[in-house]
């Protein structure tokens, strides 16, 4: 144990999955979660209300979740949104890129089979329930220790050989030989390493809420890019018997506005938000009916300036973050467990068992990892300079991005690379 033992800190979907993920291959693991202690009755009344927000999860993030068995259950619970197709537009511009079932078929014998589905939309709080459940499933126990409720108060290295010693807010002390920060944007494991950030501020707001439309989603998920910044319609799963009657009428919406102007709306009266909204859409989805969970959230991207250091490692939001326009966030930290993982067995196997965490095996998952998320961050900021701010709006940049849209749209083979990407595999 003392050669392979791991400690996460940050028990949210991208720490639990690593956790589960190394306890199925038998490599003891410690996970700790600062958030209070919940129970099956918790869990029930956290899921008994309709969340605003969804993760676009990719096909890739949907079959890591199957491999640490938390998929099948949010699967049984039907609370998700399964989408066949992404749609992409300007208001006032030339072009539509839409992705998924029309791209995949190429010829007429394909029409009549079923969609292929590119992802699903699924509530934080499922996902969540549905790992909280592997975490506690006797398959895993013999490895897998659960910490709730505790926050770390001090981490200490003693060196190389025997790694981090790290001090809980209740007086307990764990020593790891690795330490994995999974802990978000605000990072107490990554401010305690000394490590940076690279800081992009968009001075813009997004506004989240939920929506029941006139018209139904038809499993697609709407992307307008528009002066003020992207407005994405996502589907919400049906969870009420009303729901199911009247099936795909619920979105998640992000609404991106420069900051002053989501500020001064979101104190408006809801009916009039709901206005703005389907107006900002050009009524894609016909009147909005009603609008749940207002909230809002700056816009900002952050890149560490290195995800290791010596017995540490940084995944998920602790490592990166991206602006919310593709909904790549929670997917690009699920790639970061998956390389993760997969290298610190390869390298555990290749040494006959004696090598656990290691800066060269750290620094290979770094290699994987960090320049595509850059590439990530760097090309979605650039998406949202190029249709969003002062300089979107010049003639020549309207003109080059009309054309380009049009152009992309045209090229069958593109779209459907776009399509393949999008889903992660």
């Amino acid at each position: 144990m003392k050669n392979n033992h791991t400690l996460i800190i940050g028990g949210g979907i991208v720490g639990a999955t690593l956790a589960l993920k190394l306890a199925q291959d038998n490599k003891p693991v410690t996970l700790i979660d600062a958030r209070p202690k919940r129970d099956k009755e918790d869990w029930q009344q956290i899921l008994g209300q309709r969340d605003a927000r969804v993760y676009a999860l990719s096909l890739a993030s949907i079959e890591l979740l199957k491999e640490v068995g938390a998929w099948q259950k949010i699967a049984a619970s039907e609370r998700k949104a399964d989408y066949s197709q992404m749609q992409v537009w300007q208001l006032n511009g030339r072009g539509e890129l839409l992705f998924g079932d029309s791209t995949n078929n190429s010829d007429d014998s394909n029409q009549n089979s079923e969609p292929k589905m590119l992802g699903s939309m699924v509530e934080p709080a499922v996902i969540e329930y549905a790992l909280w459940q592997r975490l506690l499933a006797p398959d895993v126990s013999q490895y897998l220790t659960v910490i709730d409720g505790q926050k770390v108060v001090d981490m200490d290295w003693l060196g190389a050989t025997q790694g981090y010693r790290v001090t809980l807010d209740n007086g307990s002390v764990i020593d790891a030989r690795l330490l994995v920060g999974a802990d978000g944007r605000g990072s107490f494991v990554r401010k305690q390493a000394g490590i940076e950030l690279d800081i992009l501020d968009y001075n813009q707001t997004a506004i989240c809420c939920a929506i029941q439309t006139e018209k139904p989603h038809q499993a697609t998920a709407r992307q307008a890019m528009l002066p003020t910044g992207t407005l994405a319609l996502l589907p919400l799963a049906d969870i009420t018997d009303e729901d199911k009657a009247n099936p795909q009428h619920w979105q998640s919406i992000v609404w991106t506005l420069p900051r002053n102007q989501a500020l001064a709306l979101i104190e408006e009266h809801p009916r009039y938000i709901a206005d703005k909204l389907a107006a900002a859409s050009h009524y894609e989805l016909g009147a909005i009916h009603k609008i749940e969970s207002i909230a809002s959230f700056p816009l900002a991207a952050q890149q560490a300036k290195t995800y290791v250091a010596d017995n540490l490692v940084l995944i998920g939001d602790a490592a990166h973050g991206v602006h919310p326009l593709a909904g790549q966030g929670l997917n690009l930290g699920m790639l970061d467990v998956k390389a993760l993982s997969k290298q610190l067995a390869h390298d555990y196997n290749r040494s006959g068992g004696t090598l656990w965490g290691t800066n060269q095996t750290l620094r290979s998952y770094e290699r994987l990892r960090r320049p595509h998320n850059s590439l990530m961050m760097h090309s979605f900021s650039a998406l949202n300079w190029l249709f969003a701010g002062s300089l979107a709006q010049l003639r020549p940049i309207q003109q080059l991005r009309n054309e380009g849209m049009y152009r992309v749209s045209k090229i069958k083979p593109l779209m459907q690379l776009f399509a393949k990407q999008a889903s992660g595999v």
